[in-house]
């Protein structure tokens, strides 16, 4: 298992902000997911976030919640999803895995946490769940050395933000807008103030999700962010070439290098 904290540090080491990536396991199929996160690995992405497909995805915009309904249409399960960690994983890059409370404590929470560490996963996002609620995956995150990052938004109180400051390992993530995910034509103007709040708060990377589609984005991003997060670009690359998995990748190939080099000149 590689520590997201090996991602930051490198990209610290390098003046930089780290790039995260995001896909959802299973689409267009297993393997071609698998394919699809290699790629942006080698095109520049430092950490990849794996998606568990579900049925109800409150925070997911329409892109991502088209390319996992396909997926659990063609039958994914959370053991495809450990399996796509696993070969993941293996590039030697942090690999994490975002998901929906309810699927994991359905899996188990303890076996979740034991089966994400032995395919050698980094960690866990989990969007819909708040420290002060989330004692049991706490508790089974810390026994296997896992990763737990939690939400901050703008709306976030100072106290909730100094909790989630202190409970999170890896990063923090920092929803830069008020709404479901997507791909915007003009970054947050919240995205900085909020950044600097978890910095007053704890001692731990922020990066920054929500709205990054081009590498002029990622670069304005990561002029003040840890971390820039992309989803659902990366994941319209697939979309809009349905059927063509070639051409898709061609295409997440080329925007993980624009994204990769903004990160880089931001600085």
């Amino acid at each position: 298992m590689t520590s997201t904290s090996t991602a930051f540090a490198t990209a610290r080491a390098e003046g930089r902000a780290a790039l995260i990536g995001y896909l959802p396991a299973g689409y267009p199929s297993v393997d071609g997911s698998i394919e699809a996160m290699k790629v942006m690995v080698e095109a520049g992405c430092d950490a990849i976030e794996i998606g568990l497909p579900y049925s109800d995805p409150v925070m997911d915009g329409p892109t991502i919640q088209a390319a996992a309904q396909a997926a659990l249409d063609g039958g994914v399960r959370t053991s495809d999803v450990m399996r796509v960690v696993a070969e993941v994983a293996a590039t030697d890059v942090p690999t994490l895995v975002m998901t929906y409370w309810n699927p994991v404590e359905r899996y188990g929470v303890e076996r979740f946490a034991a089966d994400l560490a032995a395919a050698g996963g980094a960690g866990l996002i989990t969007p819909d769940i708040t420290p002060d609620h989330g004692a049991e995956w706490i508790a089974a995150a810390d026994e296997h050395g896992l990763d737990k990052v939690f939400l901050v938004a703008p709306s976030s109180t100072d106290d909730r933000i100094a909790m989630t400051a202190h409970e999170s390992r890896g990063f923090v993530y920092a929803a830069a807008v008020m709404g479901v995910t997507g791909a915007r034509d003009a970054t947050s103007d919240l995205a900085g103030p909020l950044v600097d709040r978890v910095r007053s708060a704890g001692d731990v990377p922020v990066a920054v999700g929500i709205g990054v589609s081009n590498g002029d984005q990622a670069a304005e991003v990561a002029g003040f962010a840890d971390g820039v997060i992309v989803g659902s670009a990366f994941v319209r690359c697939l979309l809009d070439h349905e059927g063509d998995l070639p051409a898709g990748l061609d295409a997440l190939r080329s925007l993980t290098t624009d994204l990769a080099e903004g990160v880089r000149r931001a600085r």
